[in-house]
């Protein structure tokens, strides 16, 4: 059952001058879906914090619009590339009968004891996947467990994980979420680095150095050794 709410207003300004709905407190946003049109709305910026931290991307929030209610699912949320701070929103109104793509993230559980022994760091490739679910069964997260990694090169693919009937992962089954690389020590990082400047430096000397001419041979050019005469 939903219980995380959000109510929104139709939104009559466009363009640059949603700027000063921001600066009013205000988040430019859309809503669309199969049995709606694409209509612009806002939202309090203040109360969206809050639902989108409670909600995500893969949580139904009960969108209150125009005195209607309607099931969403928060997603396309734009950011100030220097603030971080939303500036714009999509809500996609939802069948709760029909399946719907979402993406949910990765959570990391327990510790590799390859990490743990000092045998290699622990790489992460994904956070998170593109799954199919009805709104109601997504998850919230997908746990992976690190706890079975002890050797370096060992790995945790997509289809090692375990999500349940009612979620089907569309991400390819083989791909990598996970990997024990080979511990680096800072004495080996600093050698490469000495022998990568050394290298350097001596390509540069070799490039700045004048090209010496040989010198052309003195004298008259000697004659050449006539031919043997063919035998016949």
């Amino acid at each position: 059952m939903v219980d995380i709410s959000l109510i929104a207003s139709f939104r009559k300004v466009f363009g640059r001058k949603v700027k000063r709905l921001r600066r009013e407190g205000i988040l430019p946003a859309n809503v669309y879906g199969k049995k709606i049109k694409s209509q612009s709305i806002s939202v309090p910026f203040k109360e969206f914090l809050k639902v989108f931290n409670q909600a995500g991307e893969t949580k139904l929030v009960d969108l209150h619009l125009d005195g209607k209610k309607m099931p969403v699912l928060i997603n396309n949320v734009t950011y100030h590339p220097v603030t971080d701070s939303p500036l714009h929103a999509d809500f996609h109104q939802v069948d709760l009968k029909e399946k719907v793509i979402a993406h949910v993230p990765l959570a990391i559980l327990g510790e590799a004891p390859a990490v743990k022994g000092k045998l290699g760091v622990l790489l992460t490739n994904l956070d998170e996947l593109e799954v199919e679910a009805l709104p109601s069964d997504l998850p919230e997260k997908i746990d992976v467990d690190v706890s079975t990694l002890k050797e370096v090169d060992q790995s945790i693919k997509i289809k090692d994980l375990k999500v349940g009937a009612k979620v089907i992962i569309l991400s390819d089954p083989e791909l990598e979420i996970i990997k024990i690389a080979p511990l680096v020590s800072k004495e080996a990082e600093k050698m490469v680095e000495e022998q990568a400047a050394q290298a350097a430096v001596a390509e540069a000397e070799k490039a700045a150095a004048p090209q010496q001419e040989q010198p052309a041979p003195s004298g008259p050019p000697k004659p050449e050794p006539a031919e043997a005469p063919s035998e016949t």
